[in-house]
């Protein structure tokens, strides 16, 4: 961490779109003027930072790492300017992330939930579905207010997606849950285990490449908040391709799902489904991509709705300050142009201040 204690910044600032000075005193903004604050910027776009709301700090795709590279994917979150990191789903215990006020904020999902050989090796709490609740309970107390369930995988039986968990225990689980003042969140690539768990009254989805358009008005409802994963998704093809001689008909799923992604996640914008950015690093992708992430969102979102979906609003759904008032924690990413008109500009933050000190480039 660098720099004065003191800071004062003048730019345009986002969401409010309002060019006027910030101050930066003990952590905090302050829009009254501080003495002896030294000008970071005079000529400058400023937004909350950025979120990163699917993302597993700890895990990579042999499972968990050494608290070293975990420091390191915290890190290069930071470097990018994601100061908001929602965990979703590690086996590494990373609450010690918590007493770092160099790392970004972090909300911890425990690990993920799945069922024996229907997940990733080494990712997942692997359990029968008659243990689904017992579970729900070991993952809420391990994490921070969220708890990730895997929802559908392949089964090599059928040679295709299908969910991992009977709708009554989806729903005994989630309602557990919900009691212990939880969150349920769940990775879900097709159309049947998306549909049950949304009428199971799951609270966000992760990936949702199967949301039908007669599902898209309960979610808009209820609130459900989507997480594509955009990056993320660009895989498809890989895993369908790895797949295809032995699981045709997976490799077939796969590629339908993709193709129309677009089209699914621009109905579910339309019709109020809240949408959020989130990169999947961690598993099989580096960290460090949310401004990559807030970019693959914007022809869904459109510029400034991708910049919410990735900044501000994803900070509120998520229970932190969302915008640069009086008092809010100085957590924000100065840039040297408006993203509203390029979003390029996310990829090279001119500084990023976390807890009111400016931060080392990676």
């Amino acid at each position: 961490m660098l720099g004065a204690d003191r800071l004062h910044l003048r730019g345009v600032v986002l969401p409010d779109d309002q060019d006027r000075d910030l101050w930066v005193v003990d952590g905090k903004v302050r829009l009254e003027p501080v003495r002896d604050a030294v000008t970071l910027s005079d000529r400058c776009w400023l937004l909350p930072g950025l979120v990163d709301a699917h993302c597993h700090i700890g895990l990579e795709s042999t499972g968990e790492v050494p608290y070293e590279i975990a420091e390191q994917h915290a890190l290069t979150e930071r470097a990018a300017g994601a100061l908001l990191l929602r965990d979703a789903g590690s086996p590494a215990d990373t609450r010690w992330v918590h007493d770092r006020e160099d790392l970004p904020r972090l909300i911890r999902a425990g690990r993920h939930i799945a069922r024996p050989k229907r997940y990733l090796r080494n990712f997942a709490a692997e359990i029968e579905p008659a243990d689904l609740v017992a579970e729900v309970e070991r993952q809420a107390r391990s994490g921070d207010g969220w708890v990730k369930l895997v929802g559908d995988w392949i089964d090599r039986e059928i040679g295709d997606l299908a969910p991992l968990w009977p709708v009554e225990i989806a729903r005994a689980g989630i309602e557990r849950a919900h009691q212990l003042g939880c969150r349920v969140t769940a990775h879900v690539f097709g159309e049947q285990a998306v549909t049950e768990l949304v009428e199971a009254g799951i609270d966000g989805i992760e990936h949702g490449t199967g949301i039908s358009p007669e599902l898209i008005p309960l979610m808009a409802e209820r609130q459900v908040a989507l997480v594509p994963t955009m990056v993320q998704l660009d895989n498809f093809e890989t895993y369908a391709a790895q797949a295809g001689d032995k699981f045709p008909a997976y490799a077939t799923h796969m590629r339908a799902l993709y193709a129309r992604r677009l089209d699914t996640f621009a109905a579910a914008h339309d019709a109020g489904v809240p949408i959020y950015a989130g990169t999947d690093a961690g598993g099989q992708l580096p960290h460090g991509l949310v401004a990559q992430e807030i970019a693959a969102l914007a022809p869904i979102l459109g510029a400034e709705g991708a910049l919410a979906a990735g900044s501000w609003a994803a900070r509120s759904w998520l229970g932190h300050p969302a915008e640069l008032t009086d008092g809010a924690p100085a957590d924000l990413v100065v840039l040297d142009a408006d993203p509203r008109i390029d979003l390029a500009t996310l990829r090279a933050p001119r500084f990023v201040v976390l807890r009111g000190r400016v931060v080392e480039a990676a």
